[in-house]
């Protein structure tokens, strides 16, 4: 064997691969293409008219990425049918490596799909064309030591040729071919191990922070039942229930809307929506730029080092001028080039099973931070990182760590989604909520009803999501204990919104005011410098958050916050501040089950949205339909335990009060029972809706 063989092998192995790999790329794009899948509104003519030579770009882009995937895959094959070849002392044949190469590509593809199917399915789950029960019969066989010892015997198969046809050459007095084997070798696995380890910060210490440190943790769409505190009858969240009673818990907290955007900026605001501006997630660039003064922005100011990190769910942290330092977050969600750019769901899929790393995050960001698919573990790594960081240089910090653990269709981590599921379940919601697999599908589905889904599994995947977020949680506040930063950080454990299962005929959030589930979140205080008080149930509001927070730094808030500080109820048990919360729905996605008949309605979402600046592609609400959205919301106040909705019929406002006290989930009208509390609670629901209107 000369070192000209082997290189004229090597180079015809690289052609004969590069070859199958083109080939294959083009073949995926051309099915892809044929199918017409992708995230975001089926916008086609749009597409067509304004975005075509856009989404060529993402085309080629991705197929390019795949080409490019697949070619490093078919290389490793072809090294390896090179190696056989020389250690058997058998005749070099370009058919034989390129079936080398697709055999590499078909086992290390079917290998990662595994993995992804047993550790988390929602990822195969958001791309999938088909039956997902299709998938059933190979997930019964994955465990997680049958994966291992398969991941083993593959690194095995491409080291073990590769040094014996090292050895070999140097025993045939070859140096520089075994070298080069060698070297060859070595790149591999160094981009391997850089690329596609999983890794976990270590802990690090330096100076005491001159102020407290704040570190923020929030789940999306997760509901305050949950809580072991509420009683739930599944023991979910055993760490935040035993982090809450050092601090004080918050068992009757409201968000002003029960949508993420509106939700968020209210949260780190300290303001109504219709102080801030923004009433929902479709927002058009121009309202992004918030007039409002902002948590992180005062803090900074005040010497804070500020960061969110967070998954898809999380890009209104980024989309909105809150003023963090340090963004570790994807882009806007609701705009349509980002969609155009995730590519239709054939090449989406392949793609996924090679970017849940950080190769993909650098690479194709917009596959790493698909929706849908949560990214808890992942997040709450970086998480801790840059404790390790801020914990190193001694500055105070401003943490924000938000994942969409909670969030539909409910796609946790392994072992999360087995926990309480059932093990027999056959349907097609058995690893996410069927059919569900991208926002669009969610929107176009909220009009379904309670018989259109398999709502015990749904609740059970839910609830293996809940404890899949209270172990990152504990993870977290375990590394902030490690670096030594325990007793000089606050910690806030919240949600943006919570989730309707049918308690009021609807599912989602933000779509009836009538049900708890959906305005109410769980809030969790605990400052380190003060003792635990336990549970509070009086009423406050996410409005007061941040007051309380600047307050507990030692911050003054500015002038213009709606919200007031609750650090009254961390160090007195007889506080009451007697706070009335007040929440608005969100936009009508579609027509909703029980709704009355003549309410205020306009058309769904999909014909009232538009992109007003084709050059950026925010996705926003027609200017025509932006006064008509706000006079159809329900809204509803709550004071004590007394609870006022209220909906606009073209025939005028139907009212109706509830005592939560007696009536927790809203099902006896009491307003004619108790008159005065009626009129009383009317009066002040219409001059905050009158003050809500004028700042509109």
């Amino acid at each position: 064997m000369t070192g000209g063989s082997l290189i004229d092998m090597l180079r015809e192995g690289f052609y004969g691969g590069t070859c199958v790999s083109f080939a294959l790329a083009l073949i995926l794009t051309a099915k892809s293409l044929k199918d017409f899948s992708h995230t975001g509104p089926q916008l086609r003519k749009a597409i067509h008219e304004h975005f075509r030579m856009y989404a060529v770009f993402a085309t080629v882009r991705l197929t390019f990425w795949s080409f490019v995937i697949l070619a490093a895959m078919a290389t490793l094959g072809m090294l390896i049918y090179i190696c056989t070849v020389v250690v058997l002392d058998r005749t070099f044949s370009l058919v034989g490596s390129i079936v080398a190469s697709m055999l590499a590509i078909a086992l290390l593809t079917a290998l990662q799909f595994s993995r992804h199917l047993l550790y988390l399915p929602a990822s195969i789950a958001a791309s999938y064309h088909y039956r997902q029960s299709r998938l059933y019969p190979l997930w019964r066989v994955l465990t997680p030591g049958r994966l291992q010892a398969a991941s083993a015997a593959a690194l095995a198969a491409i080291i073990a040729p590769l040094l014996v046809t090292a050895f070999t050459f140097y025993l045939h007095g070859d140096a520089v071919c075994g070298a080069l084997i060698v070297a060859l070798s070595i790149i591999f696995m160094v981009l391997a191990y850089r690329l596609f380890r999983p890794y976990e910060p270590r802990p690090m210490s330096g100076k005491r922070p001159r102020s407290p440190n704040i570190l923020m943790i929030g789940s999306d769409t997760l509901r305050a039942d949950r809580l072991g505190s509420a009683g739930y009858h599944r023991d979910l969240t055993p760490f935040i229930d035993s982090l809450a009673r050092r601090g004080v818990q918050f068992t009757a907290c409201y968000v002003p809307c029960a949508r993420t955007a509106p939700s968020l900026l209210s949260l780190h605001t300290g303001t109504w929506p219709h102080t801030h501006g923004i009433r929902d997630n479709f927002v058009a660039d121009a309202e992004t730029r918030l007039k409002v003064a902002k948590l992180p922005e005062i803090l900074s100011k005040h010497g804070y080092r500020t960061a969110a990190v967070s998954d898809w769910s999380g890009g209104d942290l980024r989309k909105f001028s809150l003023g963090f330092e340090h963004l570790d977050l994807p882009e806007d969600q609701w705009n349509i080039k980002y969609l155009i750019r995730q590519g239709p769901k054939d090449l989406r899929l392949f793609l996924s099973l090679f970017t849940h790393n950080r190769f993909g995050k650098w690479v194709l960001p917009e596959l790493y931070y698909l929706a849908g698919v949560p990214l808890t573990s992942l997040v709450g790594r970086d998480a801790r990182a840059l404790i390790s960081r801020f914990a190193a240089q001694g500055d105070p910090f401003f943490l924000n760590v938000f994942v969409s653990t909670t969030h539909p269709p409910f796609g946790s981590e392994y072992p999360y989604y087995t926990l309480w599921s059932d093990k027999d379940y056959v349907g097609e919601s058995k690893f996410v909520m069927a059919r569900l697999t991208d926002p669009w599908e969610i929107i176009r589905r909220q009009g379904d009803t309670k018989r259109d889904f398999d709502i015990d599994q749904v609740i059970d995947l839910y609830d293996g999501c809940v404890r899949n977020f209270d172990d990152e949680v504990k993870r977290i506040v375990e590394h902030v204990k490690a670096c030594g930063l325990e007793n000089e950080t606050i910690v806030v454990i919240y949600s943006d919104h919570g989730m309707e299962f049918f308690e009021h005929d609807t599912w989602g959030q933000g779509n009836t005011v009538r049900s708890e589930f959906s305005p109410r979140i769980p809030l969790a205080i605990v400052d380190p410098r003060a003792s635990g008080r336990g549970q509070r149930s009086q009423v406050v509001r996410s409005i007061d958050v941040a007051p309380t927070l600047l307050e507990l730094v030692g911050i003054s808030a500015p002038i213009g916050m709606d919200g007031v500080s609750l650090a009254p109820y961390l160090t007195d048990n007889g506080t009451d501040l007697n706070l009335a919360a007040f929440n608005e729905t969100g936009i009508w996605l579609t027509d909703l089950p029980g709704m009355p008949k003549n309410h205020l309605r306009y058309p769904n979402l999909m014909e009232i949205l538009e992109v007003p600046d084709k050059v950026r592609g925010t996705l926003a609400i027609k200017q025509e339909y932006k006064d008509v959205v706000v006079t159809a919301k329900d809204r509803m106040m709550c004071v004590g335990s007394w609870k006022l909705t209220y909906q606009p019929t073209t025939n005028g406002p139907i009212y109706a009060l509830f005592n939560l006290a007696d009536d927790p989930t809203c099902r006896r009208d009491v307003a004619a029972l108790h008159p005065d509390i009626f009129r009383e609670l009317r009066g002040r629901l219409a001059d905050w809706m009158s003050e809500h209107n004028r700042a509109s």
